[in-house]
This record gives C-alpha cells, sequence and structure tokens, in this order.
C-alpha cells in the first residue's frame, strides 16, 4: 500500500500511536449525532441503559482496532495546521477477496469538503492493488448515519443489504 496520498488541502497516511487519541476524539464527536438519533428513536431510558459510556466504549473500539491492526489504519492531516481531521479503520479477508471499512469518521472541522469520500477512494483504490474483488461497509439507516451514507454512495458503493433492530421495553 502506499504510504501517503495527497487531497488538496489534505494527506492521507498511515496512523501513528500519538494519532490515536486524537481519532478517538473524533468518533466520540461523530458518534454524538448518532447517539442523538439513536436517543429520539429508543428514548431517554432505553438508550441511556443500553448505551451508557457509549463515548468510552467507541473510543475503546478505535484504540483497540490500533492494538491489533495498526497497518489497518489511516489518518487525514490538515497541511495547514498538521490536525489530524479524519481516519479511516479496515480490515482485510484474503479468504473471500473482501475489504472492510470499519469505524472511520471526519472531525466537524473538516465535514463538507469532499475529504470522507477521497479517504473511501484512497480505501478502495489499496483494495483494488491487493487484488481484492469486493468492499463492504456497514451503517445505519437513521438520520444520525444520513452523512456517512451519502458519503458511502458517493464513494460508489451501490449496493445495499437493509437491516432492522427491533427493541422494547419489558
Amino acid at each position: 500500500m502506499a504510504d501517503v496520498s495527497w487531497i488538496p488541502g489534505y494527506c492521507i497516511r498511515p496512523a501513528q500511536e500519538a494519532d490515536v487519541e486524537r481519532t478517538c476524539e473524533i468518533a466520540r464527536q461523530a458518534w454524538q449525532r448518532i447517539h442523538d438519533s439513536f436517543r429520539k428513536i429508543m428514548g431517554a431510558d432505553m438508550h441511556d441503559g443500553l448505551c451508557a459510556n457509549w463515548e468510552a466504549n467507541k473510543a475503546d473500539q478505535v484504540r483497540a482496532h490500533w492494538r491489533a491492526f495498526p497497518e489497518a489504519f489511516y489518518v487525514v492531516e490538515s497541511e495547514a495546521s498538521g490536525q489530524v481531521v479524519a481516519f479511516l479503520t479496515f480490515r482485510v479477508d484474503p479468504q473471500k477477496s473482501l475489504g472492510t471499512i470499519g469505524n472511520n469518521a471526519v472531525a466537524p472541522e473538516g465535514q463538507g469538503q469532499g475529504i470522507g469520500t477521497a479517504m473511501y477512494q484512497f480505501l478502495l483504490d489499496r483494495f483494488r492493488e491487493l487484488g481484492l474483488r469486493f468492499a463492504t461497509v456497514s451503517t445505519g439507516l437513521d438520520e444520525g448515519h444520513a452523512p456517512a451514507r451519502r458519503a458511502y454512495e458517493k464513494a460508489g458503493f451501490d449496493i445495499r443489504q437493509e437491516n432492522v433492530t427491533y427493541y422494547q421495553t419489558l
């Protein structure tokens, strides 16, 4: 895989350990909108009971990916500030010839500039370089995930398998 790729004003590069806490912060910012949506759907009582500590849990997921697969973790850095403004994790399954996009997000200050689309295109190109035949990404259907859905569709994801999760209060 190429080590560095440029988007106008930004650099996509392999993550370094020093980037991990910033990517956890970006994840918490991005998933706030999602959890606001979940709270509206589920109600405060159910959301707060089922999703308690979601911020810490999301950060732990990001850190765990870094520890297990540091080679499968990229960041987008602003040329102007040197600040990490986005991140992207992934997995490769050579048996299935499948690349899977995992946790990823763009910080609020980087949104609306094409960074998400560019980083997905970057990763899809890496998957092609590896000779993979398929790529996948999962996201929610709620309003909190709408920006992610738009970005994935802009990057060319066009086959959709919908899923529904039901809840009830006992």
